[in-house]
């Protein structure tokens, strides 16, 4: 009889994936992050274990949404001071100083809190222009939008 596989954190091997952000939409470029930075694409995944690889996200100021969300949506936050409250669309995040952060956020929510979700989060490297340091890991280019033609945004959308 065979037994389930279970790896242990001393025999993953982590690759390096390159992922090219233009005109590809949000919630299915993090969607697709989220699922290669916990493994579940391997099929030795282990659902205990940081068995993901590290993905490097290039031009993420040049994302894509789609609908009416580029005027609607609305992001909260607070200051800590009463009365705090403030808000942010998503436009206004893509053209401040860390459009990255969009992204971030984006597959932050899609992967389970807790400890494993943090040492996931620091295999993810968003960068808002072309040039990225990670050139000495030889990162492997995906190409997310040959996968499904949904994945990129028509031209009429505003950002």
């Amino acid at each position: 009889m065979k037994t389930t596989l279970s790896l242990k954190p001393a025999e993953v091997t982590k690759n390096w994936i390159l992922i090219d952000a233009e005109g590809l939409v949000l919630g299915r470029l993090a969607a697709i992050i989220a699922q290669r930075l916990r493994g579940k694409h391997k099929p030795q995944f282990t659902p205990h274990v940081d068995c993901g690889d590290h993905v490097v996200v290039v031009n993420a100021e040049k994302i894509k949404l789609t609908g009416d969300k580029v005027g609607q949506k609305l992001f909260h936050y607070h200051t800590g001071y009463p009365g705090g409250i403030k808000e942010r669309t998503i436009t206004q995040r893509l053209t401040g100083k860390n459009p990255g952060q969009v992204v971030e956020k984006a597959v932050e929510r899609m992967i389970t809190r807790g400890p494993l979700q943090r040492a996931q989060m620091r295999n993810l490297h968003v960068y808002a222009g072309a040039e990225h340091p990670h050139d000495g890991q030889q990162p492997v280019k995906l190409d997310v939008a040959a996968m499904n033609r949904k994945n990129t945004a028509i031209a009429k959308s505003g950002v």
